[in-house]
């Protein structure tokens, strides 16, 4: 097997590439699998499979049920999780502006980085509200049904977005976009305004306004205000989108933290 990396190829270990498997399968599982699952999904034997856990779990990267039958990422996978936001220089420079963000509206503010096809919740402001976006820091959702990924897909070129997207797109709300010719109007509609729109399409009820980070090339960061629609108004959104327009060009401004 060869993979690629910044241009050079590579010879995969074998054991390593297994191991990571397992993980990020762990990781993707909606309710803990069983070996069988696992060797079936991974294609890996099950004599393979049982040693690589029994390791894994020894090390405290993977917990058994009561049962000892169904597997789960340990508390070693949250260390390293939390270590990745903590050193994350984007995570640490946008803090201050994430903290102005939710203390003047009042509202869920999050930060997210485009991973493959999907964004990545880095960091979080908690609306003071009781109805209020339920979200977690490391959750994974469709970019092109959020806002945050729609603010980063608009700076990639059409091509570039529709080589990216899933096929065909899945509906995950009535309002979710279905249609890659309707996306790619949105995205451009998006560059011209300088912000993306999510209108109850990644989830019901809420609605997200979200700017891109170009603090790399292409940017693959974004900052998000989620509201309730019932707590929506015209004004207040414009309101939003220009604080988020604004910070945008204040955290360009800023220089890489250092840690």
């Amino acid at each position: 097997m060869q993979q690629t990396t910044g241009g050079n190829e590579f010879p995969a270990v074998k054991s390593a590439a297994r191991t990571l498997e397992i993980l990020e399968r762990l990781a993707a599982a909606p309710e803990r699998p069983t070996l069988g699952q696992l060797a079936r999904d991974l294609g890996i034997p099950k004599s393979s499979l049982r040693a690589i856990l029994q390791t894994l779990e020894g090390r405290g990267w993977v917990e058994t049920d009561a049962t000892g039958s169904r597997f789960g990422l340990g508390v070693r996978a949250l260390l390293v999780g939390a270590a990745y936001v903590d050193a994350d220089d984007v995570v640490a420079v946008a803090a201050g502006t994430l903290d102005r963000l939710a203390a003047t509206f009042g509202e869920t503010v999050h930060l997210a980085r485009l991973d493959g096809t999907e964004i990545v919740y880095l960091a979080k402001r908690e609306s003071r509200h009781s109805l209020r976006l339920f979200s977690a820091i490391g959750r994974r959702l469709p970019a092109f049904s959020t806002a945050l990924g729609k603010a980063v897909l608009a700076e990639r070129t059409s091509e570039e977005v529709r080589a990216s997207l899933p096929d065909p797109l899945p509906r995950l709300t009535p309002n979710t976009i279905g249609d890659p010719d309707r996306l790619d109007r949105e995205l451009a509609l998006t560059r011209a305004r300088g912000y993306a729109v999510d209108n109850e399409e990644n989830t019901e009820g809420i609605r997200c306004l979200a700017v891109a980070l170009p603090r790399a090339d292409p940017p693959v960061d974004a900052i998000s205000l989620s509201v309730p629609v019932v707590r929506l108004t015209e004004e207040r959104e414009r309101q939003m989108a220009a604080e988020l327009l604004r910070a945008r060009e204040a955290l360009l401004a800023r220089p890489a933290a250092r840690h």
